[in-house]
């Protein structure tokens, strides 16, 4: 479920860098349109290889680190954008609004299989630290 996961995120993320890019104007185009589709490859990979039972809970980790690093960098970019001119006017603030909601709903759902993982092996619930 969590390499599906992780190949969906992906392609979403891909299709955002992509639409950020292309669909903007050419002289306004900028190579950082693509980030999102930068994450979205390496997500992409990640699931791909974590769907060899030997490498999952690795890449799957790796994954989730990933996601949590694009969560973060897009969510400061919107707040930036946000406190300086109160708005997200423009597909570079929407793109990465919608990168930091794709990732957060990502890592989400990593930290849920993971706890899940964690009780079927029988180790301890997550519980009051």
């Amino acid at each position: 479920m969590m390499p599906l996961s992780a190949i969906v995120t992906g392609l979403l993320l891909i299709g955002l860098g992509a639409w950020g890019y292309l669909g903007a104007e050419p002289e306004h185009r900028s190579v950082t349109a693509l980030i999102p589709a930068g994450f979205g490859v390496a997500l992409l990979l990640l699931g791909l290889l974590a769907r060899k039972e030997s490498l999952r809970k690795h890449a799957m980790h790796a994954a989730a680190a990933l996601g949590l690093i694009g969560l973060v960098g897009a969510a400061v970019m919107v707040v930036r954008k946000l406190a300086r001119e109160g708005n997200l006017d423009g597909r570079g603030p929407t793109a990465q609004l919608a990168m930091a909601v794709l990732c957060a709903v990502f890592v989400g759902l990593c930290v849920n299989s993971f706890i899940q993982a964690r009780r079927a092996r029988g180790g301890s619930s997550a519980g009051p630290v």
